[in-house]
């Protein structure tokens, strides 16, 4: 037999460790007289268990769980398999987090270097796009890139399997938010063909916008906000206002996104 303060030191945990884990009847001492407690040497291997199974993440109920309940070789695997696709999203999450943050930096590293003199007005004409829509709450990027995202990819695939060669990318937005209202968002390609019920895609005939606030973005739709920014001051500052709709045309997209090239294009009119 091994007195706590031994046992610990063997076990390579604390001794008020040792002791809130018999408070939790998770690893209870073998012999305990006078207040004294006591293990058995065999003790160790659950001990190294319990460690083992912290480390993987496991809380001690769950830990209490999988040594005392007689859980199955398959129960295990299938907590762990759980555990795993747990901690895969906490990985996406702090990565998601980290990339805001880069973008953040870059954003106050260039804050000041793109001017209002850039924003030019002009007529855009119409254009036939081959489409898919959804609905979002709010403009942000943060709102919009997680739900537009998919219907650029869900595009992509339909038009690869009906054969059409689709020209620029164009998201197109109608609706302010207000009072509550949906934000319709539109991912797009512009297309020469007529509409067929076969497509799985809407064939949409954007309007021509007679007067259009129009600013050159550089880098990826995470920093397209700074752009608007910029735009909304020139609209602001030369007696403008917007209209409740605008597009974004893609017009260079490498793989890096760092390197794509969009021109923001918001219809206004003048107050």
């Amino acid at each position: 037999m091994f007195t706590i303060g031994e046992f610990a030191t063997l076990g390579r945990v604390s001794v008020r460790m040792l002791r809130h884990y018999d408070a939790l009847g998770l690893l209870v001492p073998a012999r305990a007289t006078s207040g004294y407690r006591y293990y058995a040497a065999g003790q160790l291997h659950e001990l190294n268990r319990i460690t083992a199974l912290k480390g993987l993440g496991f809380s001690l109920a769950q830990v209490k769980t999988i040594l005392h309940d007689d859980v199955s070789a398959d129960e295990l695997r299938g907590m762990l398999r759980l555990r795993r696709a747990e901690l895969d999203a906490r990985i996406a999450q702090d990565h998601a987090r980290l990339n805001a943050v880069e973008v953040r930096l870059r954003m106050l590293e260039s804050e000041g270097t793109m001017s209002t003199d850039d924003v030019v007005l002009k007529t855009v004409d119409a254009v036939r796009v081959a489409a898919l829509t959804t609905s979002v709450s709010a403009y942000e990027s943060s709102v919009i890139s997680p739900a537009i995202q998919p219907l650029y990819q869900q595009l992509c695939e339909r038009l690869e399997a009906t054969g059409i060669r689709p020209g620029p990318g164009i998201s197109y937005y109608d609706g302010t938010g207000e009072d509550g209202k949906p934000i319709r968002i539109g991912a797009a390609f512009q297309v020469d063909v007529d509409p067929d019920p076969s497509f799985g895609f809407e064939i949409v005939d954007l309007p021509k916008i007679p007067t259009a606030a129009t600013l050159i973005h550089r880098g990826s739709f995470d920093t397209v906000d700074d752009s608007y920014q910029v735009l909304a001051s020139w609209i602001a500052d030369h007696g403008y206002r917007p209209l409740a709709h605008s597009r974004e045309v893609t017009l260079e997209f490498p793989d890096e996104q760092e390197k794509w090239v969009t021109e923001i294009q918001m219809s206004v009119t003048s107050t």
